[in-house]
């Protein structure tokens, strides 16, 4: 009797425990979906207040200070935030930026997938001196921070002439696409996924003459189709949310969709802080560059889930 009374308690106190656990990790889960989902909430809600809801008049003039919600809803920031861009005199316009930002993507995305394939098929199959020395510094440049390389980045395309006053052309949309074509990470994932394909499928292929291109065209990259879709997917997503470095080597009527949400809606006549007069219109201008990114993800959520574990399994 007593030995059945202390395996019921343990029980208990383990379903207890596990209980406690649960709570736990709901409550952190659901502190960190409030987190992500606040300033989201934040730039709908102002994106839907009218400008006078929006600039509270208090003891400074212009306080922004925005309701918690609308108490109008004002769909009419959305067009607005077309038509203002359009017509303002010196702004950027939403059709060009959205133009250079499609070729940027289109460029980048395709080249640099095809650099991407073939580097790490030639790191995963071909046998060649000094592969895993080759393959080990390219991951070593991982540790190495992006903003580190935009002083030696800019001095080359400089020196090439594609920003300053000797772009007479397309340099800005050289410089916006080459630096930035080879993704080591995309490499490693691609490698990672090549090596999972057995060695077997290689060799009878090289026994019935197969060469090595043709093998990786119509082998690898079907069988490696959901990490193929999940780079294409993180490629087009960064050179959409691209900032920093386009907005220092592009002119200005080669600037992206980012430049347009920071700098396209400037007060035609001079009056106010830029953040704090057109802030409802410039929330709704971000809602709108921001839907096609949601849908990308929510479509191909299933081949970037499956690509990124895929790539993450020893082969």
């Amino acid at each position: 009797m007593t030995r059945e009374y202390s395996i019921q308690s343990k029980l208990k106190v383990q379903k207890t425990t596990k209980i406690g656990k649960n709570v736990i990790l709901y409550i952190f889960l659901a502190i960190m979906a409030i987190i992500v989902i606040v300033p989201f909430y934040w730039m709908f809600n102002v994106s839907l207040q009218s400008r006078d809801e929006v600039l509270k008049l208090g003891p400074f003039a212009n306080d922004f200070n925005p309701s918690l919600f609308p108490h109008e809803l004002t769909f009419k920031n959305y067009p607005d935030a077309f038509v203002f861009t359009e017509t303002t005199t010196g702004s950027i316009s939403f059709l060009p930026a959205l133009r250079n930002t499609l070729i940027v993507a289109v460029f980048s995305t395709v080249i640099g997938t095809i650099f991407s394939i073939l580097v790490a098929f030639a790191l995963s199959r071909l046998n060649f001196k000094g592969r895993e020395l080759i393959f080990t510094v390219l991951l070593a440049t991982m540790m190495i921070p992006g903003e580190m390389m935009v002083l030696s980045n800019y001095k080359t395309v400089a020196a090439l002439g594609w920003v300053g006053l000797g772009d007479t052309g397309y340099g800005s949309f050289y410089a916006m696409i080459i630096p930035f074509l080879i993704s080591i990470f995309h490499i490693y994932m691609l490698r990672q996924n090549f090596k999972q394909i057995p060695n077997e499928l290689y060799y009878a292929a090289k026994v019935d003459g197969t060469s090595d291109f043709k093998y990786l065209v119509k082998v690898m990259v079907p069988m490696a189709k959901s990490s193929i879709v999940t780079i294409v997917i993180l490629k087009l997503m960064g050179t959409w949310n691209a900032y920093v470095w386009p907005n220092l080597v592009a002119k200005p009527e080669y600037k992206l969709v980012t430049a347009w949400l920071r700098m396209g809606f400037k007060d035609p006549a001079g009056v106010g802080d830029l953040a704090k007069v057109l802030v409802n219109l410039q929330m709704a201008a971000t809602i709108i560059v921001t839907v096609p990114l949601l849908l990308l993800f929510i479509f191909f959520r299933k081949y970037i889930m499956s690509g990124v574990s895929r790539s993450g399994i020893k082969g």
